[in-house]
């Protein structure tokens, strides 16, 4: 079964106070899920139409795992605190087996 990757790019940060009550709700959340966490901040370089805002990449054992995840109660518990605090660009992708 092929790995899943979560790629979540913040395009913009309007509330850091929201984003930093959010991440502290979210990575536990998803590490208890079986994410492994990849790359976490602001990008080295970024080319073409790319931001210099937050990224985010983790590794799920599959694209179920990785849903079944952001689904979970305590994973959207951490959405709720977000609200309005940040607009992302947010992708589950299925890996190459």
């Amino acid at each position: 079964m092929p790995k899943a990757y979560w790629i979540s790019v913040y395009r913009s940060i309007k509330d850091p106070d929201k984003v930093a009550a959010y991440a502290k709700l979210a990575g536990p959340a998803l590490a208890a899920g079986g994410a492994r966490f990849l790359a976490r901040g602001i990008p080295a370089v970024t080319y073409e139409a790319g931001q210099k805002e937050r990224a985010v990449v983790i590794e799920w054992d599959s694209v179920a795992q990785a849903v079944a995840a952001h689904d979970s109660p305590a994973y959207q518990a951490a959405l709720a605190v977000l609200g309005d605090g940040a607009v992302r660009d947010f992708r589950i992708v299925e890996g190459d087996a």
